[in-house]
């Protein structure tokens, strides 16, 4: 029986996951399952069919008002009143400083009403943000929604056809980075083409109230395989994206971690963190974030280090793991800019294992 830690909080599919035998474990504040079965097995399913995921953990925010789309463009970095209703942008929100305090997903739900997706463990400090940016300055409102929601993720090349079973909505037209409002499996829910495994899908925002129905209907089909959040690191470590704690974090500004592009400079007006983050446009990063394949099988891990052929530390893992798609172990790792070309070597446990640098991302789908 899965370990019980009372002092975590409990997504609406809390039970279910018990009943599926997962193997719970306290990640951020949340009992989340790590796996249910092979976190191999719910990797690959992923990655040839669908994979069902519970995110209810994420934060919910919305920001809402005449001026929430001034109100955006001033707390975080992103132009979000140049995003149309239906779409989403990737964003983030950053300190004064230029550091990252969270990276976002913010879905545009009309003229004046905004939803700001956050990461778990940061779910205070981007509401309470927000409203300091916000609030008083602008007219416009923020509102942490977070436990009036659920949020399930089918993900994986046959994601759609399995979606359009339960649904009317019209799938086909959906593009990346967008969404809709439709009832699946008789559940009203905001249907979104995003997800963070590397694969076509979709992330299902429902009421907590009806997360075991929809979950119960969708794992149902044939192929569809729950999977955890092992699963999902290797998956998203693989497509080359940045986990927030490990590639991103308050000490890390976009341009380092290769995100400069998400930085909107040339919107108008002014927002927190320009004069920094301008100036760090312009300055080439003493590090950068780059992929490493290692030539053995042990694999790199979080905070190992990375050193040239004399030995010299140059750098830090950020994330490792035995790669389900590539059958080597890989890792990401912010190195300093001037060894990204040399001979490079990740200490493992006081026994250096060569690596390759190469370009990210490790994998990409067809």
């Amino acid at each position: 029986m899965p370990a019980d830690d009372t002092t975590a909080k409990r997504t609406p599919l809390y039970d279910v996951h018990r009943e599926l035998g997962a193997t719970l474990v306290d990640f951020a504040g949340f009992q989340m399952p790590l796996r249910y079965t092979s976190e191999t097995a719910e990797h690959r399913a992923v990655r040839t069919g669908a994979g069902l995921f519970d995110l209810s953990h994420m934060g919910e925010i919305l920001v809402t008002g005449p001026q929430a789309a001034e109100g955006l463009d001033y707390a975080l970095v992103g132009e979000l009143s140049a995003v149309r209703a239906g779409r989403a942008r990737y964003t983030m929100i950053c300190a004064p400083d230029g550091g990252v305090l969270d990276d976002l997903i913010v879905y545009r739900l009309d003229e004046e009403e905004y939803l700001v997706v956050a990461n778990a463990a940061n779910v205070a400090t981007v509401r309470d943000a927000l409203t300091e940016r916000i609030a008083g300055r602008f007219d416009a409102r923020v509102d942490d929604r977070s436990d009036e929601y659920a949020l399930i993720a089918l993900q994986g090349p046959q994601s759609q056809a399995i979606l359009a079973q339960f649904t009317d909505a019209p799938l086909d037209g959906l593009k990346y980075y967008a969404w809709l409002r439709g009832r699946v499996a008789g559940v009203d829910a905001l249907i979104a083409r995003t997800g963070y495994t590397g694969e076509d899908g979709f992330e299902l925002f429902v009421a907590a109230a009806d997360a075991v129905t929809l979950w119960n209907e969708l794992a149902m089909v044939d192929g569809v395989v729950p999977a955890g959040l092992s699963a999902r690191d290797t998956l998203r470590l693989e497509a080359g994206m940045p986990l927030y704690g490990n590639e991103l974090t308050a000490e890390t500004t976009p341009y380092e971690a290769g995100l400069g592009r998400v930085v909107k400079l040339g919107k108008p007006g002014d927002f927190v963190g320009r004069q920094v983050l301008a100036a760090y446009a312009e300055t080439p990063p003493g590090r950068t974030l780059v992929g490493l394949v290692a030539r053995g099988r042990r694999a790199p891990r979080k905070g190992y280090p990375v050193v040239t052929a004399d030995g010299t530390t140059c750098g830090v893992v950020t994330s490792g793991a035995p790669s389900p798609t590539l059958g080597r172990p890989i890792a990401m790792a912010y190195v300093d800019s001037g060894a990204a070309g040399g001979e490079l070597a990740v200490d493992v446990r006081g026994r250096r294992e060569p690596v390759d640098v190469v370009d990210l991302p490790f994998y990409k789908r067809s």
